[in-house]
């Protein structure tokens, strides 16, 4: 499977600062974030380098309602602690992308409710529009958000791609248990300057 540049998107997911930042909802809760920092770092890199090649940039945001209505099982059941803390609450600067990060003209801003960067978004029309059938796919957590969109990029029939070192979770075990799924049945698994190369391909 070959990364097309001509017909390639990055997407880059959640680099909010309910993620990246010591004040955001996962660093209270006690979890380290420095690989999620590091791992975010490449990816404002990656977002350089693609927009340097012509290639779109989607930038994807977890976003609920103050109240949590839209919440369903994953806040109400799964990540009640995160409820508590009113993480990734609209308005809040929670849900805000992390310092550092600019989003451009011509770049595409996906919000979402729900793990996935395809559930109930309009991510798969607009990647259409554009013909693209490579993604390139990098951002924050592995496991979660970064697993569930490339397990429906891959359903979709796009050639799917992953950047090891610029993808990170807050558990190593699970950080490289998803990697091993996603190259198994879902993706390439690329380096960050693997990524940066088949940008010029």
């Amino acid at each position: 499977m070959q990364f097309d540049p001509k017909n390639a998107a990055l997407i880059v997911v959640d680099l909010q600062r309910a993620f990246c930042c010591e004040d955001g909802s996962v660093a209270v809760q006690g979890r380290d974030i420095t690989s999620c920092q590091d791992a975010s770092r490449r990816c404002l890199q990656l977002a350089d380098a693609a927009r340097d090649a012509g290639i779109p940039i989607f930038w994807t945001r977890l976003i609920l309602q103050a109240d949590y209505s839209d919440g369903g099982v994953m806040m109400h059941e799964l990540l009640p602690n995160l409820k508590k803390l009113g993480g990734l609450r609209a308005g809040t600067p929670d849900v805000e992308f992390m310092p550092g990060l600019e989003v451009h003209e011509g770049d595409i801003v996906i919000d979402k409710i729900r793990n996935s960067s395809f559930y109930g978004t309009s991510l798969d029309a607009m990647l259409r529009a554009r013909n693209v059938n490579s993604v390139m796919v990098c951002g924050l957590t592995t496991s979660m958000c970064v697993e569930s969109t490339v397990r429906d990029a891959s359903q979709r029939d796009y050639k799917t791609f992953v950047v090891r070192d610029a993808v990170s979770d807050f558990s190593q075990s699970r950080h490289t248990a998803s990697l091993e799924v996603m190259e198994f049945g879902f993706a390439r698994i690329f380096s960050h300057n693997e990524a940066l190369s088949s940008f010029q391909a």
